[in-house]
């Protein structure tokens, strides 16, 4: 059983990023305008990968769930939903011509918000524009997160006919005191009940996501929640760690009253799950994913193709360059990141008037792809090869050094506490470094600690 030192949890509890994104997000700026977005999406045309992955950003919501960190809309309202449908249609049709028509669709994701409160028929209606506007590559990924209190078994059978293959369900925690403390609705309809359902039909797979830190969660608690988790059964399980940002999203602050749980027994958390997790045979996958061994994330960590985007971790075959569609979107094109405006009156005007939505994105140097690089297969694959990193972009080693921030005494420090092992071949992370690999990525990264720059901390 691994077992993680009290004095390596107080060591490197600091703010380091997600790095869902190289450069992060909060990098972004308004000076990248509309016109850069169309210059990005024409160039992207020429930059690799080939393939295209479409993100479908749902924000509205029933509720408020007060631990949520996404970017949400919280109405009732149908002909706003209508509305915002008819905007999002437009955009893909403006997007699509400066697409090279070759290129083909590996991956569609649909997030929120809750994707599921839009009814089948609205869904329906984007899935065929997709379908008739793109062309798709054999074997697709088509996900979609859902909360299942607000789910049946006929919605769940017509996702699956409409060619969704990965149904997500937001679980949380099995316990109805954390659901109701953070105003979470409780489904009515068990969620074993779903699983069975979607593997059942040959057609699909399923995860079932969790977030750990929340209040009124213990050790023991959350145990209990992954044991019943593993009894169920999931393709894939995913724990999230609950990142209090209440200065982000003033939502937040609400837990207070109800009490934080510390560092050290949120880490405790996710100790015992992990040990939980590989006893039961899953493979953990990056940061807070667990697949069963005959899963494609699974096959692509022991090759070491594993990759990641804002959507989680993908494999290369469904990797594309992200071309987002709806409110807050980020796209995450080879040379560029743009993100949509957040306000969903102000997206549909936009749109209505013909308008791309770019509200501020970034334009990367080839020394940032570098550094994306390199943090992306420590937080990917756990390794780095100094010599293929090398070849993919053609320099020498020492180039490479002088350009990322490689710090031997850091490394040093890393090795000593456990957490990785260095040579001139490159950079292995150790089981125990897994837990602190944000640390890790963020030890070659020159840009940390640059002013105005805020992140969660690491555990």
């Amino acid at each position: 059983m691994i077992n993680i030192p009290e004095y390596l949890v107080d060591k490197y509890n600091v703010p380091v990023p997600r790095y869902t994104s190289y450069p992060p997000a909060n990098f972004f700026g308004k000076e990248y305008t509309e016109k850069e977005y169309r210059e990005s999406v024409i160039r992207s045309n020429q930059d690799d990968p080939k393939n295209i992955s479409i993100y479908i950003h749902i924000p509205f919501c029933p509720q408020l769930c007060y631990y949520c960190g996404c970017n949400t809309h919280i109405t009732r309202n149908e002909a706003m939903k209508s509305n915002y449908l008819e905007a999002l249609k437009q955009e893909i049709k403006m997007l699509r011509p400066l697409l090279d028509p070759n290129r083909k669709v590996s991956q569609v994701h649909w997030g929120g918000g809750t994707p599921n409160s839009l009814s089948i028929p609205q869904i329906t209606g984007i899935m065929e524009l997709l379908k008739n506007s793109f062309t798709f590559i054999e074997s697709p990924e088509i996900a979609i997160e859902c909360n299942p209190a607000h789910l049946d078994h006929a919605y769940v059978d017509s996702l699956i006919n409409l060619g969704f293959n990965r149904i997500s369900l937001g679980v949380q925690d099995f316990s109805e005191d954390v659901l109701n403390t953070v105003n979470r609705e409780i489904p009515t309809i068990p969620i074993e009940n779903f699983v069975i359902q979607i593997q059942e039909s040959g057609k699909a797979k399923v995860n079932l996501d969790f977030i750990y830190g929340l209040p009124h969660q213990t050790v023991k608690s959350f145990g209990q929640t992954i044991e019943k988790a593993l009894q169920i059964g999931p393709d894939r399980l995913v724990t999230f760690s609950y990142a209090h940002v209440p200065n982000i999203k003033k939502s937040q602050a609400i837990l207070e009253k109800a009490g934080l749980v510390g560092p050290s027994e949120k880490l405790r958390m996710f100790e015992n799950t992990y040990e939980m997790m590989k006893n039961n045979g899953y493979t953990p996958i990056g940061l807070d994913h667990f697949a069963k061994p005959d899963d494609e994330l699974a096959i692509a960590l022991n090759n070491k193709t594993l990759h990641r985007n804002f959507q989680g971790y993908c494999t290369r075959e469904t990797t594309g360059q992200v071309y987002a569609f709806g409110t807050t979107g980020i796209s995450q094109l080879e040379s560029a990141y743009a993100q949509n405006a957040k306000t969903v009156n102000g997206y549909i005007q936009a749109i209505t008037e013909g308008r791309f939505t770019t509200e501020k994105g970034y334009l990367l140097t080839s020394r940032q792809k570098l550094i994306r690089h390199v943090i992306n297969e420590i937080m990917c694959n756990y390794f780095i090869s100094w010599e293929a990193t090398a070849n993919r972009f053609n320099l020498q080693q020492s180039e490479i050094f002088n350009l990322i921030r490689y710090d031997e005494e850091q490394l040093s420090i890393f090795s000593e506490d456990g957490l990785l092992i260095s040579s001139p071949v490159g950079i292995t992370v150790t089981e125990l470094g897994r837990f602190f690999v944000r640390n890790i990525a963020a030890s070659f990264d020159p840009a940390i600690g640059q002013a105005g720059k805020t992140f969660s901390k690491a555990l």
